[in-house]
């Protein structure tokens, strides 16, 4: 585990802090952001679009539901702690192979 993801095996939740940079040039993640993960995203900051297109990035590369992402904290800002329910040990690997792309 690394300081940008936390399990809750209690809950079975994990808790992602990320770092959005929106108007990309492409999706991607771009490596860590001090104790966050930095994603790049196409998408502007306008009208929740770059929100959309993080849940909706997180879902193609995570493999998951978009119904089990959603944005907890940081809708409005750059820095943003994302939750994933449904966590399983799949996803814990898929997580700690994201950051070294």
């Amino acid at each position: 585990m690394t300081a940008w993801h936390r399990y809750d095996p209690g809950t079975g939740r994990v808790t992602l802090t990320l770092h959005v940079q929106p108007n990309a040039t492409a999706s991607a993640v771009a490596g860590l952001h001090g104790d966050a993960l930095k994603i790049r995203i196409a998408a502007p900051a306008a009208d929740n679009k770059a929100n959309q297109a993080l849940v909706d990035f997180l879902h193609r590369l995570l493999e998951l539901r978009t119904s089990q992402i959603s944005i907890r904290h940081g809708a409005h800002g750059r820095r943003k702690i994302v939750e994933i329910a449904g966590a399983d040990a799949a996803l814990l690997a898929r997580l700690n192979a994201v950051a070294k792309q």
